[in-house]
């Protein structure tokens, strides 16, 4: 195994991660840095989330840069503020050898007079969200004639998100740059096309194999009634008393819900969705990273570009349609070597999806049964006695009150005092628990005898009923098919256009028909009965500068 002394890289940036305790680099890192050192070669690095992607890229611009020299020379280009800053703080602490090297994040939701004044003090590296970043680009403070180098991190994500005219028009304002780095977790076909506009044969690096899921991640999953979904959170929050991590829900409605839900019994838990502002988006990242909060409820853009560590569990409320999309989710936890836990909670509808998603990433999925109230309550058991063995009690005068605690407890036997304090902490489990039902969801013979019975019908029957069963996603019956103008033109894949749709009229998926997406337009099936509470919410609104047009399609 190499180290980073042989990687080729300057001795203050070595001086740097052996202050940091870094010894040998990841299998991102060694594949890289070699190749960037170089400054002249155009780079793609396929690699999950969370395996040291900024140092791969951040130690070569550190050493590529000239601090002598006080304009923008590099610059990297990630989806959201929390990265920005977290890419911010690390090239902080791998340039803590090099004087006279500056490097600015500049995101959205701060002021941007402030950013303004950084810059002008001199900058060598600016970090940058898109849209603050064009922002910039055109009040005409901030040059980037003479970035040298580009880097694109998170690059799926930001398309996803919808970045894809930014990033163009970012790649074009840099006219002089001598090479340019995309970091990506997956390689859809737009980033290809985007690789292949504005960059030269590049070296091609995968850590690996794309749309994996992470390995170091246990995947299970439950399988439950629909109505019983909360439950079953809840049940598996309370057997695992150590969690910290991220429920992730489709709509940002549910996101809110549920953490309102599991607030008022008692959980230290908040949301994140987009109807939060900056502020109160900082105020819940900050309660979360300092562990104040248990858990976190976020839909898939909230969640994006959010990297904290030591992330035990995710939990997905409900599957994503997308296989990117979980691997986005699974790859919160289980990072920079650690271990980690991604639970999905699936009906039996469902389970024919999460085969399609096993397979597509490649790792097994381990089905598991919701664990019954006594298990809850054993395993709770077991966290109070751990906690109470755990307890410091090395800071404190608590001898002093020795002598009066062994006066108050001289009638009470230890075995009394044991089990006064498991009933103190414990007591909310045991009567919630004492009657709880079983939530897993038992073979179900009647549906498996209708499986049998369409698998024996005659091809021409079975095709009938498929064909009546799909009229009623298509148009008619109970469902009006909507018009829409946006399409994958604006960014969109079928998953995240779905999110946007149901995160705008606070709607849930069950209330959709079939998609149709076009390069330009899409038409979309909802139930007639919330057909115009849709309508209303998205049609007038602006997505990107672009006026949004949604009717009903039969009315064009």
């Amino acid at each position: 195994m190499k180290t980073f002394s042989e990687l080729g890289l300057d001795a203050r940036l070595i001086q740097a991660t052996d202050a940091l305790g870094y010894v040998n680099p990841t299998a991102i890192q060694e594949q890289a840095i070699p190749v960037l050192l170089s400054g002249t070669k155009d780079l793609i690095g396929l690699a999950q989330t969370g395996t040291g992607k900024t140092a791969a890229f951040g130690l070569p611009l550190l050493q590529l840069v000239e601090a002598a020299k006080k304009h923008p020379q590099a610059l990297v280009v990630c989806p959201t503020r929390e990265l920005c800053m977290q890419i911010v703080t690390e090239i902080e602490l791998f340039k803590k050898f090099i004087p006279g090297m500056s490097v600015v994040a500049v995101y959205g939701g701060a002021s941007i007079g402030l950013q303004i004044r950084d810059l002008k003090r001199g900058v060598q590296i600016i970090v940058a969200t898109p849209g603050r970043l064009i922002d910039l680009i055109e009040r005409k403070a901030i040059n980037l004639a003479e970035i040298k180098y580009v880097v694109l991190d998170e690059a799926d994500e930001m398309l996803n998100m919808g970045f894809k005219d930014d990033i163009e028009f970012i790649l074009q304002n840099t006219p002089q740059r001598e090479s340019t780095w995309l970091f990506s977790a997956t390689m859809p076909a737009e980033i290809r096309r985007v690789s292949k506009r504005y960059m030269k044969t590049p070296f091609e690096i995968t850590v690996g194999q794309m749309n994996t899921a992470n390995k170091n991640t246990d995947h299970q999953y439950f399988v439950v009634n629909a109505h019983h979904r909360y439950e079953a959170l809840k049940r598996l929050i309370d057997f695992n008393p150590g969690i910290y991590g991220i429920v992730f829900t489709r709509t940002k409605i549910d996101a809110q819900n549920i953490a309102e839900k599991l607030t008022r019994d008692g959980y230290d838990i908040d949301a994140l969705h987009g109807d939060l502002t900056q502020q109160q988006r900082d105020k819940v990242m900050g309660e979360f990273r300092e562990r104040t909060l248990q858990l976190l409820v976020a839909t898939d853009v909230a969640a994006r570009g959010i990297d904290v560590k030591d992330i035990t569990h995710v939990i997905n409320y409900e599957l994503p349609d997308d296989t990117e999309v979980y691997t986005h989710r699974s790859g919160r936890t289980g990072r920079a070597g650690n271990t980690g836990i991604c639970m999905s909670i699936v009906h039996s509808k469902e389970t024919f999806k999460l085969r399609q998603i096993e397979k597509m990433v490649k790792v097994p999925f381990h089905k598991l049964e919701i664990p019954s109230g006594k298990d809850v309550c054993r395993k709770q058991f077991h966290g109070v006695m751990d906690k109470l063995l755990q307890t410091d009690i090395s800071h404190g005068d608590y001898e002093t009150y020795l002598p009066m605690l062994q006066e108050k407890f001289a009638d009470v036997t230890k075995e009394e005092v044991l089990t006064r304090v498991a009933a103190m902490e414990f007591d909310r489990f045991l009567k919630y628990y004492e009657n709880s039902e079983d939530l897993n969801m038992r073979d179900n013979r009647r549906e498996r005898k209708d499986v049998g019975r369409d698998r024996d019908m005659p091809d021409q029957a079975r095709r009938r009923g498929a064909d009546n069963r799909g009229a009623q996603h298509s148009g008619g019956g109970d469902y009006t098919r909507l018009f829409i103008n946006l399409g994958t033109k604006d960014g969109f894949y079928k998953a995240s256009f779905l999110q946007f749709i149901l995160d705008m009229s606070d709607l849930r998926k069950e209330i959709l028909g079939r998609i149709d997406m076009k390069e330009m337009n899409s038409w979309v099936e909802v139930e007639s009965k919330v057909s115009n509470q849709m309508i209303k919410s998205l049609d007038g609104k602006n997505y990107r500068g672009r006026r949004i047009r949604m009717n009903d399609a039969n009315s064009r």
